[in-house]
């Protein structure tokens, strides 16, 4: 779960490997390191703590090489340290490697170079793979052109777990080989050089032609070309993938914190993520084609996903039972594969990912197809792994998402999975025309709502500022708003490190209610007009025992009673949720900035979990 970035060209490298890290510094922040070839030897400077350490290393200004790999830590095997730090070398200062993944039989492999005279300084898995290409490339031909190739080939043959390598050497002074395997890993091509990351924003400003590396693929990188090969060292054809993310996108452009700036960006995003898919009114996804004939087999639908993508999940989870009967089941990824999942040829299992990258989402994907599942990737990346694993993919379009707590990202996913299950009605015929094209409406205006429920900003500050000082925070909300509560007391929990936690309403009476006492803050969320009785009536339980209530509504609700009410737009009960999650995304970011945290990297979070 780190950032990995390179270079190879006429430029400097040095200035652009520490501007790409900080790009992807959302990615790991324990400690940062460089290594070039300068002279026609390795330098490597490198230090814990953030990017911008490696600015006040001596050194650092006088690098002229046009060469050099990168890396930003978040630490998995050793402590944060400068010499726990990437890049790492062999015994013998030929190779410097960055890697991004974990090594799990690494402690056998090093043993057994112990056994072979090599030493090791760090307590990483990661300097294992230096000193296995040295001890392979010793054992080579050094004449032979692919020598080094070969030597990089066994080592990685050698290695379990999940990796994403870039490995230089003062052997080839003028050229870069680099692998991935589970990890994600990126080349982007330039004018005569070529840019190499863990992830897009890093190398958007430089060009937007990316080759998309797949599981054991090799690419042999100099200035003015790439060479890929499988792993049996056979050349491949890849073709570049133009990515149309303006670079703008991966910048703050005048707000305080890429958070804040993400939370505006929700009326564009949803508003691409709708227009890529219905048009006129007419549904089309591109990249979903289902027949009816398969549709009216399935029997089940998994959503599996981590984190805030597994709440859209259950948010989703309602949607598609109402207007498709199918039955749906929501999974944590990280259980999905461990719980024996009954699933089959009649099940459809739909993987939802921001980055694309997750691990445990990508292994829970690979086993409902090694049951005959159909598989679909819902991501934000186009050509991320989760996408090449499965039988369909479809893209959110929110744009590059920096801050590690996601907001557009999630409600983009509820847009679509939305979109989705209205298609699939549609197909299947098993809602009414009238239910499908008033949902339809509602989803068209949704960005000018957004637009609209973005206007309580100013209020949403004052309420934290009265409450930044909490100790415990609750979430209470019914049917649809259930998920949005859960998800609203991560972010919470994420950014301001506030204990928080979110519950069915109903449940209060069955052991939450215990918790509540004089002073504490409740957050209600209240958008059903069916349940607004019942969830009052909740309200009433915790307000009777001295609680304070920030109500999020869109029904007519008097203020009595309550600390503060925040009235968001009407809109079709499926769709609420994209609309009520808004005031508690502005909640947990103003009380993060009012207790003078780091909004963007919360600690010991990443924004992408690449490893289990």
């Amino acid at each position: 779960m780190c950032g990995i970035v390179g270079y190879i060209g006429d430029k400097k490298a040095a200035p652009i490997l520490i501007k790409g890290l900080e790009k992807l510094e959302y990615r790991g922040y324990d400690s940062a390191g460089i290594a070039v070839i300068e002279n026609n030897e390795i330098v490597t400077l490198k230090d814990k703590g953030r990017v911008k350490n490696l600015l006040k290393i001596d050194g650092m200004e006088s690098l002229n090489s046009g060469i050099g790999i990168a890396h930003t830590r978040w630490a998995t095997h050793g402590k944060p340290s400068a010499i726990n730090s990437h890049p790492h070398s062999d015994k013998d200062k030929c190779f410097a490697v960055v890697h991004n993944g974990i090594i799990e039989n690494y402690k056998e492999l090093k043993e057994k170079l112990k056994n072979e005279g090599y030493t090791f300084i760090s307590e990483t898995d990661t300097e294992v793979i230096p000193n296995l290409i040295n001890y392979y490339y010793l054992k080579e031909k050094k004449e032979d052109s692919k020598a080094l190739l070969r030597a990089i080939r066994n080592a990685c043959m050698d290695l379990m777990g999940s990796f994403a390598i870039e490995v230089i050497s003062k052997e080839k002074p003028n050229e870069m080989i680099v692998i991935r395997k589970d990890s994600p890993l990126i080349i982007g091509k330039g004018e005569n050089e070529n840019y190499i990351a863990s992830d897009i924003p890093a190398i958007l400003p430089y060009t937007r032609n990316i080759y998309f590396l797949d599981n054991y693929e090799f690419a042999y990188i100099y200035k003015d070309r790439v060479d890929f090969y499988n792993k049996n060292l056979e050349p491949i054809k890849k073709e570049t993938k133009e990515i149309k993310w303006d670079s703008s996108d991966a910048e703050k452009d005048g707000f305080p914190h890429f958070m804040l700036k993400e939370i505006y960006e929700q009326p564009r995003a949803v508003r691409e993520t709708i227009g890529t898919t219905l048009d006129n009114d007419k549904i089309e996804i591109e990249g979903l084609e289902l027949e009816r004939e398969y549709l009216k087999t399935i029997n089940k639908i998994y959503i599996v996903a981590c984190g805030t993508a597994m709440y859209a999940g259950l948010t989703a989870r309602k949607t598609i039972e109402h207007l498709c009967n199918i039955p749906v089941e929501v999974e944590v990824a990280s259980e999905f594969r461990y719980n024996n999942p009954l699933i089959d040829e009649k099940t459809l299992a739909i993987y939802i990912s921001q980055s694309g990258e997750t691990a445990d989402t990508i292994a829970a994907l690979k086993l409902a197809k090694s049951k005959g599942a159909k598989t679909i990737a819902v991501a934000n990346v186009i050509g991320s792994s989760i996408t090449r694993e499965a039988d369909y993919s479809v893209y959110t379009h929110a744009g590059p998402e920096i801050a590690v707590a996601s907001t557009k990202a999630y409600t983009s996913q509820i847009t679509m999975l939305t979109i989705m299950a209205m298609h699939f009605a549609e197909i299947l015929g098993t809602s009414s025309k009238n239910e499908i094209e008033e949902l339809k409406k509602c989803l068209l205006s949704m960005p000018e709502k957004i637009e609209e429920t973005l206007k309580v900003a100013e209020r949403i500050k004052e309420f934290a500022k009265k409450i930044y000082n909490e100790k415990d925070v609750f979430f209470l909300g019914r049917g649809i708003d259930y998920p949005v509560c859960l998800e609203g007391s991560l972010k919470l929990k994420e950014i301001t490190y506030i204990h928080s936690e979110g519950y069915a309403s109903g449940e209060l009476k069955h052991g939450p209610i215990a918790l509540i006492d004089n002073g504490i803050t409740v957050v209600s969320v209240i958008t059903d007009k069916d349940l607004v009785e019942k969830s009052l009536s909740n309200v009433q339980e915790v307000i009777t025992r001295g609680a304070k209530i920030l109500l999020i509504t869109n029904q007519n609700i008097e203020k009595k009673g309550f600390e503060e009410l925040i009235k968001i737009p009407e809109t079709n009960k499926f769709l609420s949720p994209i609309l009520a999650i808004i005031p508690l995304q502005l909640l947990s970011y103003n009380i993060a900035v009012e207790k003078k945290l780091d909004v963007d990297k919360p600690r010991n979070l990443a924004k992408s979990v690449t490893v289990e």
